[in-house]
């Protein structure tokens, strides 16, 4: 049976569950992704945003629950969805010592292009990821901008309906990951599915799913998810956090609490505390900073902890052509 093209949604995942050996590494994720949107993973290292990006990738079969992607069921035509995909992995994969054409002549002879129909593509994706003037150029001589360029065109090659990036930007500046999304959010119609950890990067998607330790901690518009918690958020830094922070509560009857050696409040009107906090307790103060909250603040305030990555090792530096 071919796929249902009446549904909004590219993806529905239903009580998607995965482990390895005894390591749960999701359990019971459910999701929607609307067709033509964008959609980001957000979580910290251990959150299970990769291991859902091997399953909607089809690197992995799914052990639990269920997945229809493009109107197919994962389980059952994994082939059928791997030929309506587009996949960009985190590690490099193009080939340095050949240039951008070679690059992308060699993979859409993997994918079954060739002749006029493939060149025909090769120049359709060059112009789409403003690369026609560096056609001829060695990728290993392109900064990690246009590298990861090369890699996006190297992608809509097949024309994809739907692309996955796995921490596709990491590495680049933020001028390059710019560019990186215009080049995306350019196809018509074109559903991207991505996984981060960059709270900038995040907050731009049309819907933001939250994980930690294999569950869904929220999810939604990033702008409602960050307006739940509240009006601002009041950080206070000092040499006895737990002092302090009974103190706030015993003199000045504020709602303070204790997360990682920092003391917060949240509210509405936060910012009306501020004076009466420097007054009584000016001189207890190291730092003290108020804010709008942040998807950090969401993931904070669902979990009861901070949101914390581990650096990615650095790519080993290139000669680069600017």
């Amino acid at each position: 049976m071919g796929p249902d093209v009446s549904t909004d949604f590219a993806v529905r995942a239903a009580d998607v569950g995965f482990a390895y050996g005894d390591r749960r590494a999701l359990a019971g994720v459910d999701f929607e992704v609307v067709a033509g949107s964008t959609f980001g993973f957000l979580g910290p290292n251990g959150s299970g945003k990769s291991t859902l990006f091997k399953l909607l990738s089809t690197i992995v079969p799914l052990q639990q629950g269920a997945v229809t992607m493009l109107g197919h069921d994962l389980a059952r035509d994994a082939a059928a969805i791997r030929r309506a995909i587009g996949v960009v992995f985190q590690s490099p994969a193009v080939d340095r010592k050949l240039t951008v054409f070679e690059n992308l002549r060699y993979a859409g002879l993997l994918i079954g292009l060739a002749g006029a129909e493939l060149s025909a593509r090769i120049d359709e994706v060059l112009s789409a990821a403003d690369l026609r003037d560096r056609r001829g150029d060695p990728v290993g001589e392109l900064s990690g901008g246009l590298r990861r360029r090369v890699e996006i065109a190297k992608c809509l090659l097949g024309r994809p309906r739907l692309v996955l990036l796995d921490e596709a930007s990491t590495g680049l500046d933020p001028a390059a990951r710019q560019q990186m999304w215009q080049v995306l959010r350019a196809q018509e119609g074109l559903t991207v599915l991505f996984t981060t950890h960059l709270m900038e990067e995040a907050g731009d998607a049309d819907r933001l799913m939250l994980l930690d330790e294999g569950c869904v901690v929220a999810c939604g518009r990033p702008v409602e998810l960050m307006e739940e918690v509240g009006g601002q958020v009041l950080e206070i830094e000092a040499g006895d956090v737990a002092a302090l922070a009974e103190a706030l509560r015993g003199e000045l009857g504020i709602e303070a609490r204790v997360v990682d050696d920092v003391i917060r409040v949240d509210g509405e009107r936060v910012h009306e505390l501020v004076p009466q906090v420097m007054t009584r307790f000016g001189d207890r103060i190291r730092r003290l900073q108020l804010a709008h909250p942040s998807l950090e603040d969401v993931f904070l305030h669902r979990t009861g902890k901070r949101f914390v990555v581990q650096d990615h090792e650095p790519e080993q530096p290139a000669r680069r052509r600017r």
